[in-house]
């Protein structure tokens, strides 16, 4: 029988730490107690874990006293404030915010592709980004059959990335515009409904956050510098699960069909890839699944060693919340 845990969620009140809250149920994960966080503006709201009430309180420093393992989503920048309190007193932390992604000293880790590296945490392990997350556990078993050259990603990620009150402004935006009335914009900088946007600040290199942060942890995971990346990234006016098309140059031939092979015996991967009966991942099939969907795989002719492949998750689920608990289930349980 296993040990139980000590476990506080931080950002338990919005849509990932929700997510988690509901996952860690599901999968039975062992909690000795249950401490749930958030800030000034969330303290005293109650939330039901396995039909039990539980009061959030507000995060402080003093908040991590008698805790074992933090799952932290509130932002980078309560992340960079109070987590490393945490790790001091003696915590084991998985963080799905950008802010410890690319330090040196802390594992970013996607459990089906890299869980070797999570074992040599110093108290603290990174979630990567929701859009990177799919791709690795799509692109990994390419990567080990014959090695990548160059990733070309676009995205068509859903609302829920952005929060859960995106989600019901899209709910509001779609009703306004379908009613004539003017748009409501109130986390989106332009309207969503009926629109595709860019939805990320942009930097002095043209490339937006997002962008940036897939190739830099694309990098980072698979321990390669030299893989050629180049990613855009958008805004769908959909409720959940991201899309990607990505396009991967390899070194070594790989044929659709060897590829297909690659991915049907891969952890983490449900293969959906037969387009003469309409059968590929679907946003609207996928949300609310724990796996990766892979399909239309198809080779690309104006290169030597090209495929392209259409890859589907859920970003609440496998893109963040899900993949925080499979690090800790390898590492604890």
């Amino acid at each position: 029988m296993c040990e139980s845990y000590r476990v506080a969620v931080v950002g338990a009140t919005g849509a990932v730490g929700n997510t988690l809250l509901h996952l860690l149920e599901e999968r039975a994960f062992p909690i000795a107690s249950l401490k749930l966080l958030a800030s000034h503006r969330s303290a005293g709201e109650v939330l039901s874990f396995k039909d039990e009430p539980i009061v959030v309180e507000e995060l402080t420093h003093t908040s991590f006293d008698d805790v074992d393992l933090v799952f932290s989503s509130a932002g980078a920048s309560v992340s960079r404030e109070f987590i490393p309190t945490a790790v001091k007193k003696g915590a084991l932390v998985i963080d799905n915010t950008s802010a410890f992604r690319m330090d040196t000293d802390t594992p970013l880790v996607v459990p089906e592709v890299n869980m070797d590296a999570a074992r040599k945490h110093k108290g603290l392990i990174a979630n990567p980004n929701c859009s990177t997350i799919q791709m690795m556990v799509a692109l990994k078993p390419i990567h080990d059959a014959a090695g990548i050259k160059r990733i070309v990603v676009s995205t068509y990620q859903s609302v829920s990335g952005k929060s859960g009150r995106a989600v019901m402004e899209l709910v509001q935006q779609t009703t306004e515009a379908l009613e004539g009335k003017p748009i409501t914009l109130d986390r989106f900088p332009h309207q969503m409904a009926f629109n595709v946007a860019f939805d990320w600040p942009f930097t002095a290199s043209g490339d937006n956050e997002e962008e940036l942060k897939m190739v830099n942890e694309t990098r980072k995971i698979l321990q390669d510098d030299t893989i050629g990346i180049s990613a855009t990234t958008v805004r769908v006016p959909v409720f959940f699960a991201h899309s990607e098309s990505i396009n991967v140059e390899t070194h070594e031939k790989l044929t659709p069909t060897e590829a297909r092979k690659c991915l049907a015996d891969a952890p983490g991967v449900q293969l959906v890839d037969d387009p003469d009966n309409l059968k590929y991942p679907l946003a609207v099939d996928v949300a609310g699944e724990d796996d990766v969907y892979v399909g239309r795989i198809r080779e690309d002719v104006s290169i030597e060693n090209g495929l392209n492949l259409w890859v589907v998750a859920d970003n609440l689920r496998k893109g963040a919340a899900l993949n925080a608990i499979q690090i800790a289930e390898n590492l604890l349980l």
